[in-house]
């Protein structure tokens, strides 16, 4: 029964104007799907579950993630298509190696709801498909000759939207050839659709350990009973969960919001690990935040909870400059004899450069 209520889900999902009787849109909301066939445009998807958890207000934190507004077609000067540079780095179809050590598997284009701050726009809904057999096959041939990688992301696109057969198959063959690699798995299945999260499906992740499950939660909001369930069923079964926000005008930017949802994360056992500022994609510049707003949110946030329930805030440089931490340095200056420090209420302290 969950089998096919996942499945369900999918297959009635609202992706016109015409399944959104039950919201009233704003005229920004409204005039996005007059443009349909636009070029490039990341579709319209959300199912049931996730819009179930939305209010029938515009300042919705979930509804601002899946419902697009006429803003997606303001494309300021410094957006691109490819913000992460990505296709410079693609030695074999499918597979990116930015990282000396790890690589990222592009394992399908379709998503269970389509996040209107994507970054992957470009590549996300549109009729990419599943990674193929040989596809897979050429990206494990690629594994097996470069010893220097040590992890490999699944992602896509979400890897979850795909058959549990197809998952094992992805997992078994990367395992049958580097039987040492850690895998990472980034999806947002445990956010947007959590009855996808099977026991089969569980079965096949913890059977080609190590697996990191990588999720998405940005809102409070979307933490439901089902989700804390789900989520405590993969920890149970040895699978780690990490999550990855990303700061979003109107849905998070606030401390409060932040606050509460890195804390009710910790209590399900979930590590806050990044807190991603926008990156630079097309048609998302009415979610980003300035990063000295960030950074003063993480100012706030570092004072009042805990460095287990604290993410790192990170920027992504666009064009391929890779990850880097947006943190505060809290050194003050030096000399010959001392380090000295500023702490988070603004007293100074020493600490000697000769131990």
């Amino acid at each position: 029964m969950i089998e096919n209520s996942w499945r369900e889900q999918l297959k009635h999902s609202r992706k016109s104007l015409k399944d959104l009787n039950d919201f009233t849109l704003t005229e920004t909301e409204s005039a996005f799907f007059k443009y349909e066939g636009a070029e490039d445009k990341l579709p319209f998807m959300v199912n049931s579950y996730y819009s179930s958890l939305a209010e029938n207000t515009p300042d919705d934190p979930i509804r601002r993630q899946f419902l697009p507004t006429i803003d997606e077609y303001t494309v300021t000067d410094c957006e691109l298509s490819d913000p992460l540079g990505e296709k410079h780095y693609s030695p074999v179809p499918r597979l990116i190696h930015r990282y000396r050590d790890r690589v990222l598997l592009l394992t399908t284009d379709s998503c269970a709801m389509y996040c209107r701050h994507c970054f992957r726009r470009s590549f996300t809904g549109h009729d990419d498909g599943v990674v193929s057999s040989d596809e897979l096959s050429a990206v494990c041939s690629y594994l097996e000759e470069h010893r220097e990688v040590n992890e490999i992301l699944l992602s896509g696109g979400d890897p979850l939207t795909c058959s549990d057969r197809k998952i094992e198959e992805i997992l078994t063959s990367l395992r049958a050839v580097r039987p040492d690699i850690a895998i990472r798995l980034a999806t947002r299945i445990p956010v947007v659709l959590p009855m996808r999260i099977t026991e089969n499906l569980i079965r096949i992740i913890s059977d080609n350990g190590p697996v990191w499950l990588v999720t998405q939660f940005n809102h409070r909001k979307e933490i439901s009973v089902l989700t804390e369930k789900i989520i405590a069923s993969l920890v149970d079964n040895g699978i780690p969960v990490l999550n990855q926000s990303v700061l979003l005008k109107g849905v998070n930017d606030s401390v409060p919001a932040l606050e509460e949802l890195f804390q009710k994360l910790v209590r399900m056992r979930v590590k806050p690990y990044y807190l991603f500022q926008g990156d630079l994609a097309s048609g998302t510049s009415h979610f980003r935040v300035p990063i000295e707003r960030g950074q003063e949110i993480m100012s706030q946030l570092r004072q009042r909870i805990s460095g287990l329930a604290l993410p790192v805030y990170a920027v992504d440089l666009p064009g391929g400059g890779g990850k880097i931490p947006l943190t505060e340095n809290y050194a003050i200056r030096q000399d010959e004899k001392n380090y000295y420090f500023r702490n988070i209420e603004g007293q100074e302290y020493i600490y000697p450069r000769e131990i």
